[in-house]
């Protein structure tokens, strides 16, 4: 069938390593952006984290990952946020984006749930602890070696940082940390249904009769 010459050509669809750069640089861009307002309103911004057992607090299970104490808060999160955020949107945007709302809201309700009381949490940790579990585990649950592969670089990378979920250094939110992990194993094991079916249906159908 011929092009009609009268209607404008159809955009090239973008490669999915280049949708996962722009989603992960836009959103890290983002939070700069928040940082900068927050400063310019004299740190007020960030005190809408969450805070522990509050109603009011319930609301920065929403804002939390996206405030920062400082630029040097931003900084340490940035980095690792662009490399594991990639990683993570390589499986698929969609895939991608599901495992990162599972992360926030899980690392959010944890975090409101134990969280010291009086205290703010804030900050984008609990995704980067949330995105280094769901590629650590994934490939556990998918079977596959390319994520089995990525999951060990990124353990070589970052594994070391695994030790934040438990209670060290003052004034850091922990159970972020934790509750971020938490929500990485479980978007791992949620989003890797289709993949288990797949595996359990092979299965039965090579079984002998």
């Amino acid at each position: 069938m011929s092009t009609n010459p009268y209607l404008p050509a159809p955009t090239p669809k973008r490669a999915l390593w280049q949708s996962a750069a722009m989603y992960t640089g836009g959103f890290v861009l983002l939070l700069w952006i928040v940082e900068i307002v927050d400063v310019a309103s004299g740190s007020r911004v960030e005190t809408a984290g969450i805070n522990p057992r509050t109603t009011d607090g319930l609301w920065g299970i929403l804002f939390a990952p996206m405030l920062h104490d400082d630029w040097a808060h931003l900084l340490a999160n940035s980095v690792p946020l662009l490399v594991l955020g990639f990683l993570v949107l390589l499986s698929g945007i969609g895939r991608g984006l599901a495992a990162t709302g599972i992360i926030w809201i899980i690392a959010g309700v944890g975090t409101w749930l134990i969280g010291g009381g009086n205290s703010n949490h804030i900050g984008a940790s609990s995704l980067v602890f949330g995105f280094l579990a769901y590629l650590l585990v994934r490939g556990f649950f998918t079977r596959n070696l390319g994520q089995l592969a990525i999951g060990v670089v990124v353990f070589l990378l970052y594994g070391s940082a695994l030790w934040g979920v438990l209670p060290s250094t003052p004034g850091v939110s922990w159970q972020g940390h934790l509750f971020g992990a938490v929500g990485g194993v479980v978007a791992a094991w949620a989003l890797s249904a289709d993949a288990r079916e797949a595996r359990k249906q092979k299965s039965v159908g090579t079984a002998p009769l």
